[in-house]
């Protein structure tokens, strides 16, 4: 997915639900603070959106310009209606969100996470695809193990799921780092 195609999502979102603001989670939440990133972080053809302040509206979303929908069908891409509590995030990421508003969006807002938050976000999902996009983030430098673990204390986590994280956190860097990428000790 592009920045451009996004910004249609975030147009579109707004046309099916009447609303102005709206939160994107996921990977494609990268293409925020990282408008033209790498491509091993745009393979995803699916935007996770939610309204902003009618976040049950998302299943119209879902409906309308989904998965399988005529939407998906013409771009080749859609979005998924997801909810505030899809993503576990730092209790303070809305304090760094990125946002998209412009022509493109109909002048409709779009916030993405920062990419310690999405990197967070992955870390705890803990799912194969999440640790090879983290570790991405790594060996391409949006993040340092430093400034992720920084952010452990204010995720919604028990301390020993916040262990458990931290302990990920070290050895995603290491074997990136012993994968010959230049990756600074946590």
């Amino acid at each position: 997915m592009t920045r451009e195609e996004l910004e249609h999502i975030i147009r579109a979102s707004g046309d099916v639900t009447n609303q102005y603001e709206f939160v994107i989670v996921g990977s494609q939440s990268m293409l925020g603070p990282v408008p033209r990133p790498p491509d091993v972080f745009t393979v995803s053809m699916e935007a996770d959106i939610y309204p902003l302040q009618t976040p049950e509206l998302a299943d119209q979303i879902d409906g309308a310009i989904g998965e399988g929908s005529q939407f998906h069908q013409t771009y080749g891409y859609y979005a998924q209606g997801v909810g505030p509590d899809t993503a576990v995030l730092p209790s303070n990421w809305m304090d760094r969100v990125h946002r998209i508003q412009n022509g493109n969006t109909n002048d409709r807002v779009g916030y993405c996470l920062d990419v310690v938050d999405l990197f967070l976000a992955k870390a705890a999902a803990g799912r194969d695809k999440d640790r090879e996009f983290c570790m991405a983030l790594f060996e391409h430098g949006y993040v340092t193990p430093a400034a992720v673990l920084e952010l452990v204390p204010f995720m919604p986590l028990e301390d020993k799921q916040q262990r458990t994280l931290r302990a990920t956190i070290r050895r995603w860097a290491k074997a990136v780092r012993d994968a010959g990428h230049d990756v600074p000790e946590a």
